[in-house]
């Protein structure tokens, strides 16, 4: 019988091993996510992966690996099938806050029992629908609340532990900085 954890955790040893990889080769810190989506009907997408690249090698094994379906809920006109794309965006911070904090924490020394997020998209759809010219489109409030469970750890380090997951988590960062975004059609 296998036993489910929810501790999040990594391998010290490779993120050392990562690390200095990438300190001795620079280009393997260039790496390029990509998804291919498509409209499904209506307000739905579906968008599958696509190449991982990494120093600029593609690794196509992660092409269509993984299908990921959005919609919007009932009151924002969508058939609310799936999660909306406001939610994606919460799901990748989440999943990135989880991972930064196995990172940070593994570098410390810090044994995490488990990690909840509770993540906010606050939002003003008039500026979204052309009411007001002034408001925002896009969230004009994120926000994650953190419960750590750390038998060993005090409240002091888990303090600390939150304010460097904000200075370092990279989906936080792509929120919370202009970052280019680049349209076109092709």
């Amino acid at each position: 019988m296998s036993t489910v954890t929810t501790q999040p955790s990594v391998d010290q040893t490779a993120v050392e091993a990562t690390v200095a990889a990438v300190t001795a080769q620079r280009e393997l810190g260039q790496v390029t996510f990509t998804m291919r989506s498509q409209s499904t009907g209506r307000l739905t997408a579906k968008t599958q992966t696509g190449p991982l690249t990494q120093a600029g090698v593609p690794d196509e094994s992660r092409l269509g690996k993984f299908t990921l379906h959005s919609d919007e809920p009932l009151g924002l006109l969508g058939t609310d099938t799936a999660v909306s794309p406001a939610e994606f965006l919460l799901k990748s911070l989440a999943g990135c806050y989880t991972a930064t904090l196995a990172f940070l924490a593994a570098a410390r020394d810090i044994t995490l029992d488990e990690v909840r997020l509770t993540l906010g998209f606050e939002t003003d759809l008039s500026g979204f629908l052309g009411i007001d010219e002034t408001v925002r489109k896009g969230a004009n409030k994120v926000t994650v609340d953190v419960e750590i469970d750390s038998v060993s750890t005090s409240r002091e380090q888990l303090e600390e532990l939150v304010k460097a997951l904000e200075a370092t988590s990279p989906i936080r960062d792509t929120i919370a900085n202009p970052v280019v975004v680049t349209t076109r059609l092709v």
